[in-house]
């Protein structure tokens, strides 16, 4: 009889895998006076990487514009390697796209702070995410006909 193993769930590893920071419009922009509109995107990957290991990481693209004009443009990729074994099947999405994620953010807001005031800007500070509902959402997009 096969004796059942205790789960696992380890973090390896949390690092930053990516950054830019971008003012094609500099110095010139930065002498505007008009406060400039901000878009925020964010997404998250996660992807084995070998038996039991997984990288999970949260991508965020952060565009501050004036009118057409970008002020800049920052992208960041911040990820975690974790160690998951011995759950069962329908538990590893919500660990890989809620629990995962939640760890990850963190890093990424500070460094993405960190870097646009590194910048000479100051600082844009990423809300808080409800991971569970983006990946409820996802999970509904993912279920549901492509709308033709």
């Amino acid at each position: 009889m096969a004796e059942a193993q205790d789960p696992v769930f380890q973090i390896q590893r949390v690092y930053l895998k990516e950054a830019s920071l971008e003012q094609p419009n500099s110095p010139a922009i930065l002498l505007e006076q008009e406060q400039p509109a901000v878009d925020i995107q964010l997404g998250v990957d996660a992807k084995p990487v070998a038996e039991g290991i997984f990288e999970v990481s949260v991508m965020a693209t952060i565009t501050t514009k004036i009118g057409e004009r970008t002020v800049f443009l920052v992208e960041a990729r911040q990820a975690g390697i974790f160690e998951i074994r011995n759950l069962p099947q329908d538990q590893m999405g919500p660990i890989l796209g809620i629990a995962c994620p939640q760890i990850v953010y963190p890093y990424l807001r500070g460094n993405v702070a960190d870097l646009i005031q590194r910048g000479g800007f100051p600082a844009v500070h990423l809300a808080e995410i409800n991971f569970q509902a983006m990946y409820e959402q996802q999970q509904a997009e993912a279920q549901s006909p492509a709308l033709q």
